[in-house]
C-alpha cells in the first residue's frame, strides 16, 4: 500500500472517530430516557410501569423538588434518580412505603440554600412506613450544615439527612450522607405508630460532617449497621459517631448490631450508649458492637452511661473492637448499676488513648469506670473485660474505677497491659465481687 493511501485511510479513520465522538458527546449530554416523558408518567400512574425515572417528571437545576417528590409519590415500585450533570436541589421530601429509590453513581441530592428553616426540616423523612430501600453507591445526599449554624436559622439539632421514624423493613445502602443540621440518620418514633423502627439495615454508608451524630438510634428492634464510616461529627453535643439513646421507657434497643464500622475524628464519643430514660419495665437491651474501629476522636472512644438502679436488664457488648489516638480515654463507663444491663468488652484493644491534657480522670486513664451521680445508682459495676489489651506509654493506671466514697462491684476479667512504665490499676477500697486479672506484657 502506498504511503498516500495509508495517510488517506488514517485521515478517514480519524474523521470517523471525530464524528462518532461528536455524536457520543451530544448523546451523553442528554441521555435518552432522562428527559420529560408525559406518556411514561401516565403509564407509571396507571400501574402499567412499575419502574420510573424521576427525570420523566422533569428536572430543574435550581429546584427539582416537585419532580422528585412526584416520582416518589407516583406509586412506582422502583424510582431511579439519574445523573443529570447538575445536582438535584430539593426542599424536604417525604418517602412512601413499598418502594426502592436508586440514586445513580455521581448523583448529588442537595438541600436548597435558604430553605429548611424549620428546626425539624429533614431532607428525606419516612414516618410510619414500611418496605423502603434507599440505594446509592457513589451517590451523595448533602445538606448545608454551616448555614444552619448561623443567626439566619432557629437553633435546632433535628435537621436530618434521613429521618426514619416508626418504620419497618428499611434498607439504606451505599449512600454518602453529609453536612446535616442534625444526624446523618435518625431512627426514632413518631408518637403515633409503633414505638420503634424494626428490621432496619444500614450498609456501606458514610455519614460525614453531620451536626449532632453520624447516626442516632432512639428506638430499634432488629437493627444491623454494617461496613459504615461515621466521621467528622461536630457542632452540638453529643457529637458522637453513633449514639444509642432512647427518649422514653417504652422505647427499645433490641437486637441492635453494629459491625465492621469506623468512627473517626468525631467531637464526641465514637460509640455511645446512654440509657437514662429506660426503666426496669423496659425491654432488656441487646446491643452488640463487633469489629469496630475508633480513631482520632476528640472525646472518648466508647461511652456507656446512666444504666440506673431502676434501669433495664440486658447486655451491651463490644467484641473485637480497636480504639486508638483519642483525645480522652478509651472507655468511659459511668453511673452504671452493677445489678442491671451488663457491659462486656471481649478481645478489645486500646492503643495510645487519652492523649489530651486536662484534669478529669477520663483524660488520664485508658479505661475509666466512674460514679458521678449517686441519684442514678450507688452500686457501680457489672462489667466484664475478657482478654482485653491496653497499649500505653504514659505513667498512669491502665484502669481507674470508683467514685468519691463509693466502691465498685462485680468487675471481672483479664486485661493485658503493655506499658514500659508498668501495669497498674486504681480501684477503691470497697470492692465486692471484683475478680480482675492484670497481666503485664513483656516489652
Amino acid at each position: 500500500m502506498m504511503p498516500s493511501q495509508k495517510m488517506s485511510q488514517t485521515f478517514l479513520f480519524a474523521l470517523m472517530m471525530l464524528i462518532v465522538w461528536g455524536s457520543f458527546a451530544a448523546f451523553a449530554e442528554r441521555l435518552p430516557g432522562n428527559e420529560p416523558n408525559p406518556e411514561a408518567v401516565q403509564e407509571v400512574l396507571s400501574g402499567k410501569r412499575t419502574v420510573a425515572n424521576a427525570a420523566w417528571w422533569g428536572f430543574d437545576k435550581e429546584d427539582a423538588t416537585e419532580y422528585l417528590q412526584a416520582a416518589i409519590s407516583s406509586g412506582a415500585c422502583k424510582v431511579v434518580v439519574p445523573y443529570m450533570g447538575d445536582d438535584w436541589v430539593v426542599t424536604p421530601i417525604k418517602l412512601v412505603s413499598k418502594q426502592e429509590i436508586v440514586f445513580e453513581p455521581g448523583v448529588v441530592v442537595r438541600a436548597k440554600k435558604g430553605e429548611f428553616k424549620g428546626t425539624g426540616d429533614s431532607m428525606f423523612t419516612a414516618s410510619g412506613a414500611s418496605d423502603i430501600t434507599l440505594r446509592g453507591y457513589g451517590a451523595t445526599l448533602r445538606m448545608n450544615k454551616q448555614d444552619y449554624m448561623t443567626s439566619d436559622y432557629a437553633k435546632g439539632e433535628w435537621r436530618m439527612v434521613l429521618d426514619i421514624v416508626s418504620c419497618r423493613r428499611v434498607k439504606i445502602l451505599g449512600l454518602n450522607l453529609e453536612s446535616s443540621g442534625g444526624d446523618g440518620i435518625y431512627l426514632g418514633v413518631n408518637g403515633r405508630d409503633q414505638p420503634y423502627c424494626e428490621d432496619v439495615v444500614v450498609r456501606d454508608v458514610t455519614c460525614n460532617d453531620n451536626y449532632r451524630q453520624g447516626i442516632s438510634v432512639i428506638s430499634a428492634v432488629n437493627l444491623l449497621i454494617d461496613n459504615c464510616v461515621l466521621a467528622n461529627t461536630g457542632g452540638t453535643p453529643p457529637g458522637a459517631g453513633i449514639d444509642l439513646e432512647p427518649n422514653h421507657a417504652g422505647e427499645k434497643l433490641v437486637n441492635c448490631v453494629i459491625r465492621n464500622t469506623i468512627m473517626e475524628n468525631n467531637e464526641g464519643a465514637g460509640m455511645l450508649v446512654y440509657l437514662k430514660n429506660l426503666s426496669r419495665e423496659s425491654d432488656p437491651v441487646s446491643v452488640r458492637f463487633e469489629t469496630c474501629y475508633v480513631r482520632s476522636g476528640q472525646d472518648v472512644g466508647i461511652g456507656v452511661g446512666a444504666v440506673k438502679d431502676d434501669g433495664p436488664q440486658g447486655l451491651i457488648e463490644f467484641n473485637n473492637c480497636t480504639i486508638e489516638k483519642t483525645a480522652n480515654g478509651g472507655i468511659f463507663v459511668y453511673d452504671k448499676s452493677a445489678d442491671n444491663a451488663r457491659v462486656r468488652f471481649e478481645n478489645c484493644r486500646w492503643k495510645n488513648v487519652g492523649l489530651g491534657d486536662g484534669e478529669r480522670e477520663r483524660l488520664r486513664a485508658p479505661l475509666t469506670v466512674a460514679l458521678i451521680r449517686p441519684t442514678l445508682t450507688q452500686k457501680l459495676g457489672g462489667i466484664d473485660f475478657i482478654d482485653c489489651y491496653v497499649y500505653d506509654e504514659k505513667d498512669r493506671p491502665a484502669l481507674v474505677a470508683g467514685g468519691r466514697q463509693f466502691g465498685v462491684y462485680d468487675l471481672k476479667g483479664r486485661i493485658t497491659v503493655r506499658n514500659p512504665r508498668g501495669a497498674t490499676f486504681r480501684l477503691p477500697d470497697e470492692q465486692i465481687g471484683v475478680d480482675l486479672e492484670v497481666i503485664e506484657a513483656n516489652l
